[in-house]
C-alpha cells in the first residue's frame, strides 16, 4: 500500500504574486517546500503539482519532480482529482500539502496518517486545541467539532460549539488544513458539486460531509506557519535560520 504527497503551487496569487518563487534564504520558497516533504518517510513518492512552466522549469533546475494541471483548478484538491483521473500517478492514499508550508513538522504527517490503514475513513486531517481566545472568534481561523471516535461533525469559521451556559468550558478545536484522501475518495470527489454549506462558509471540506464522506480528525501538538504575505517571508528567514543552526 502506497503513499503520494502532492504539493499544489499555482503561479498566480491575489495577495501574494509569484509566491512559490519568492527567494527564502537563496532558495525559492516551494524548494523549502519540497524538501520538507522529502524528509518524510511515510511518503513513498513527491510530486509538485503547477500550472505554471514558470514554476515547471524552477522545479526542474532544483531537481523536483512535477506534473502540469489546469490553470482552472479551484484548489488544490482538484489538482489532485485531475492527477489521479489522468492515470500516470497511483497511489491507496493521496496527501495534499500546500506549497506554502515549508514548515509542517514530520511529526504532523506521522499524526495525520495514524489510522490510514485501519479506521475506513474516506479522509484524514488534522486539528489542535485552541490556547488563544482571540482564533476562538476569529472568522479567519476554521474550527471543527468531532464525534467520539474522532470523526468530524461540523467545520465553521464561527465558534464550535456554542456556549450556552456560561458555567461551562469546553475546549476549542482549529482545523489544521492538511488532507490525506483515500484514493476511493478522491474518485467520489471528482463528481460532487460544490454544496450549500460550503459556498456559505467558503470551506470546501463541508462539501465532504455533505456528501456522507468519512473525515477523521487527529489531534496534533504542532503548530503549521504558512506563508500567505510577503511580510510573512522575514518571520519564515528567521525560522529557517533557527532550523538550520539546531540541525
Amino acid at each position: 500500500m502506497s503513499i503520494i504527497c502532492v504539493i499544489p503551487a499555482r503561479l498566480n496569487s491575489t495577495r501574494f504574486p509569484k509566491k512559490m518563487l519568492a527567494p527564502l534564504l537563496g532558495k525559492p520558497l516551494l524548494q523549502w517546500t519540497w524538501e520538507a516533504a522529502n524528509r518524510v518517510s511515510l511518503f513513498d513518492q513527491v510530486v509538485i503539482a503547477t500550472d505554471s512552466e514558470e514554476i515547471a522549469s524552477v522545479v526542474e533546475k532544483f531537481g523536483g519532480k512535477y506534473r502540469m494541471t489546469s490553470p482552472d483548478c479551484a484548489s488544490g484538491t482538484d489538482r489532485l482529482i485531475e492527477l489521479r483521473q489522468n492515470g500516470d500517478l497511483h497511489a491507496d492514499v493521496w496527501v495534499n500539502w500546500q506549497g506554502d508550508e515549508p514548515f509542517l513538522n514530520p511529526q504532523a504527517l506521522t499524526d495525520l496518517l495514524q489510522s490510514w490503514k485501519s479506521d475506513g475513513a474516506d479522509v484524514w486531517t488534522l486539528k489542535k486545541k485552541i490556547t488563544d481566545p482571540h482564533q476562538i472568534a476569529s472568522p479567519h481561523i476554521c474550527k471543527v467539532v468531532s464525534n467520539a471516535e474522532g470523526f468530524a461533525l461540523y467545520f465553521s469559521r464561527q465558534p464550535i460549539p456554542y456556549i450556552r451556559d456560561a458555567n461551562i468550558s469546553p475546549d476549542f478545536f482549529k482545523h489544521i488544513g492538511i488532507y490525506a484522501f483515500a484514493e476511493t475518495a478522491l474518485q467520489k470527489l471528482a463528481t460532487l458539486t460544490p454544496s450549500p454549506l460550503e459556498i456559505a462558509e467558503q470551506l470546501e471540506q463541508l462539501r465532504f460531509l455533505h456528501h456522507g464522506l468519512r473525515v477523521r480528525v487527529h489531534e496534533t501538538l504542532e503548530e503549521p506557519f504558512g506563508i500567505d504575505l510577503p511580510e510573512h517571508l522575514s518571520l519564515a528567514t528567521t525560522k529557517l535560520t533557527a532550523f538550520k543552526l539546531n540541525n
